[in-house]
């Protein structure tokens, strides 16, 4: 009798496609592109590289005040509370706190069951140790400028304005801080990302070394560190929150070009790109496999003086500079619809913000007037600092900065651009090297005091300035200063309205631009969700071609 063969090689073919079927390895099999919903466990897994176009300053939160530095810091350190997606305080290590009736004394409970990623216990005396560390100028492991701290609690330990009176642990999971006086936004500082909680042994470990060695709670613990092109985080296995994050690996990628950033998009060589030219928004949208991202407003960019040079302590010549530099063309050409003009030192999206300003509108004319009025009918020579990188209000800096430039010229100003590497930039200019320096910033805490006190008050005009302007308005910080400590909303918001026209008056920056800065991802990116503060958290992200 002739054999069938023709029925094993049929089972044959259907075994080999339903093991095909089965497997999870591509993209077409995935529970994402079939329909159904994904699991908990089909989410696990896999490296998100995210392309970014300057390295980290440093990992040690509180020593760092870049954006470039909290992004990372951001995962790897969790704060006592957090801002969400909608700026609202949410519990994080701390899940309740409570005041005394005079407002000056907190209490807080603390999450149980959190270890640090060395392995140690997150507690009270955790938290006390990390404050004293903050606060305490005499503590052994003070090491660094704190710059945070001091211009949030009024100096450090033993200063006559220092806020707080004492941070004790009165249970194992229970924390009183006691504060000198009353401090409206007090809760806000608390869960900005600079006050990240590090472990105690790892700072007694570490040291001054601890910006290499970050060690905190967050869902991502530090791996490696390859100046100047990588950060490399890897999954927490004992983050507190079940299941997350899903990711295995998190890599910071440097490429400080844009275009090269948004060519590695393209070929599948980072999955997530910030900092891109706003032109190239269309590119994204067209290209199949990619997605646009927004990320929502809470920013300022603008151009400071140093008060501190001539002939920038005139404000004859800073107003003629402000009304000869055409902010509207600028914001027409480099931003792609993404960008408002700018007149106040708050964003329109935060509360206090005055939008009856009065503009610095482009009149070279009477830009010149003001500036032979001053002494200068001929003009004079100076410089204009850029970063070479691009931010969230910059997005490109350089041609920006060449466009000031040339409207510089028109009024007989010929400005010499200088431009470095974002973590030599931020040391230059606040040490003042600067004449004039292209600078932005994104809001840490939905409160004015966040915008207006480390930017413009006299107390951050001291070297290392973070007042880069040396702004030094005994009036202006007293109007700030009177905010902080005044609870009632409604007679806050009437002093940061005065002092916004005091800023005005003055004119101690150009105001550029309010951005919505765009991202771009591969459309294989799930649940990634910009955020205002651009302290992305990288918990709930996953990758559906896994």
């Amino acid at each position: 009798m002739e054999k069938n063969l023709y029925r094993p090689i049929c089972l044959l073919l259907i075994l080999v496609l339903l093991l095909a079927a089965c497997s999870g390895n591509n993209e077409t099999g995935s529970a994402e592109n079939s329909g159904e919903e994904m699991t908990e466990e089909d989410k696990q897994g896999g490296t998100l590289i995210y392309g970014r176009g300057a390295d980290s300053v440093g990992l040690d939160p509180i020593n760092v005040t870049d954006g470039e530095s909290i992004r990372v810091t951001h995962n790897v350190f969790e704060t006592l509370l957090e801002y969400d997606q909608n700026l609202e305080l949410q519990p994080k290590l701390a899940t309740e706190y409570s005041s005394s009736e005079d407002g000056l004394t907190w209490t807080f409970q603390l999450r149980e069951g959190v270890t640090f990623h060395d392995g140690t216990d997150f507690n009270a005396e955790a938290v006390v140790f990390n404050f004293e560390r903050w606060m305490d100028p005499e503590n052994p492991y003070h090491q660094g400028d704190f710059p945070y701290y001091p211009f949030l609690y009024g100096g450090f330990k033993g200063d006559e304005n220092h806020l707080i009176e004492h941070v004790v642990a009165t249970g194992e999971h229970e924390l009183e801080i006691k504060l000198k006086r009353k401090t409206a936004p007090f809760l806000s500082y608390l869960a900005i990302s600079m006050f990240g909680i590090a472990s105690p042994a790892a700072i007694e470990q570490y040291g001054d070394k601890l910006y290499e060695h970050p060690v905190g709670t967050g869902p991502f613990q530090f791996e490696e560190w390859s100046r100047n092109s990588t950060i490399t985080l890897a999954k927490n296995p004992e983050y507190w929150m079940d299941g997350k994050p899903y990711l295995d690996k998190l890599i910071y990628q440097v490429i400080p070009e844009n275009a090269a950033r948004l060519n590695a998009l393209q070929a599948g060589e980072i999955d997530v790109l910030d900092g891109m030219n706003a032109g190239d928004t269309n590119i994204v949208e067209e290209t199949e496999g990619l997605e646009l991202q927004k990320r929502p407003s809470f920013n300022i960019g603008y151009m400071a003086f140093n008060m501190e040079k001539e002939p920038f302590n005139d404000p004859l010549v800073r107003k003629a500079i402000s009304m000869a530099i055409n902010k509207e063309e600028i914001v027409d050409a480099f931003y792609n619809g993404l960008a408002d003009t700018a007149t106040s030192p708050l964003p329109p999206s935060l509360w206090s913000h005055d939008d009856t300003l009065k503009k610095y509108d482009y009149n070279v004319e009477e830009a010149k007037k003001l500036l032979a009025e001053a002494g200068f009918a001929d003009g004079f020579k100076t410089e204009l600092y850029t970063m070479s990188n691009p931010r969230p209000y910059l997005p490109e800096p350089m041609k920006i900065a060449e466009a000031i430039q040339s409207d510089l010229a028109e009024i007989g100003i010929t400005a010499e651009i200088v431009s470095m590497e974002w973590a030599t930039y931020l040391e230059d200019t606040k040490n003042g090297k600067h004449s004039m320096a292209m600078y932005g910033w994104t809001g840490v805490m939905a409160d004015p005091d966040n915008f207006l006190y480390p930017n413009l008050s006299k107390t951050n005009a001291q070297v290392p300035a973070q007042n880069i302007a040396f702004y030094k308005s005994d009036e202006f910080t007293s109007l700030i200063t009177e905010a902080r400590e005044t609870i009632d909303q409604d007679k806050r918001t009437e002093l940061y309205k005065e002092a916004q026209q005091l800023f005005q008056e003055d004119a101690p920056w150009v105001m550029l631009a309010y951005t919505t800065p765009p991202l771009a991802q591969s459309d294989y990116v799930e649940d990634y969700i910009p955020h205002p503060m651009s302290n992305d958290l990288m918990t709930d992200v996953y990758l559906s071609n896994q």
